[in-house]
């Protein structure tokens, strides 16, 4: 992973790169991604699945941090907070795109949007990976990677016609992990979910992460 950071990380684009240097002058053929520009898609560009998955792997090592440095680094939104950045990205801020280009002249400019499954994946890094919340046979478990500086967070959930508000905030020291359902102490981090079409309340203390 470090290797990743080291040669694929480009802070300075704002751009994960899937590898470097592209295949232009190479004579080794790895496919059909040979047939695209140099720094474009998969040839050297950022191929924002790849993007996504680094990230994936950054947090499952509790690296924090970099997790989610990364996940702003690629956040559209972020592309395009000042005149000059729209300028260079050339694409919707609020959609996510497929690729980002890596070579001049075109470094940071966005690619294909809308029709990408990148942007399922970057779905569940926030939600599943980051958050830590997980759909498993009707249960809601949680094992977050949170930033250093996150000491609560809140969410809805809705399940069926049934809503779940839920706080979520890091056990004092020395403190175990608990959660509490509208009043109940249960066993684990898990919420069993029912569609009874009401409103539940929920308190998650999480331990050390």
């Amino acid at each position: 992973m470090e290797a990743v950071d080291q040669h694929l990380v480009r802070r300075d684009a704002g751009l994960i790169q899937l590898l470097t240097p592209p295949f232009d002058k190479s004579p080794m053929n790895p496919g059909y991604i040979k047939g695209y520009v140099p720094g474009v898609r998969e040839n050297g560009g950022q191929y924002t699945h790849a993007a996504v998955w680094a990230i994936m792997a950054f947090a499952v090592r509790r690296d924090s941090a970099r997790a989610w440095e990364l996940l702003g680094m690629i956040n559209p939104v972020n592309h395009a907070r000042t005149a000059e950045a729209v300028a260079v990205y050339k694409n919707e801020p609020y959609v996510v795109s497929a690729d980002v280009y890596a070579l001049s002249p075109h470094v940071g400019r966005a690619g294909w949007s809308w029709y990408t499954g990148s942007a399922g994946w970057l779905y569940r890094l926030m939600v599943e990976t980051l958050l830590g919340l997980t759909l498993e046979d009707h249960k809601l478990r949680f094992n977050p990677c949170l930033p250093e500086s996150w000491t609560a967070f809140t969410l809805e959930y809705r399940f069926g016609e049934t809503l779940y508000r839920v706080s979520v905030s890091r056990a004092d020291s020395g403190e175990a992990a608990s959660l509490i359902i509208d009043g109940n102490q249960q066993g684990d981090l898990v919420i069993p979910l029912v569609d009874d079409h009401g409103s539940h309340t929920v308190e998650v203390r999480l331990g050390v992460l």
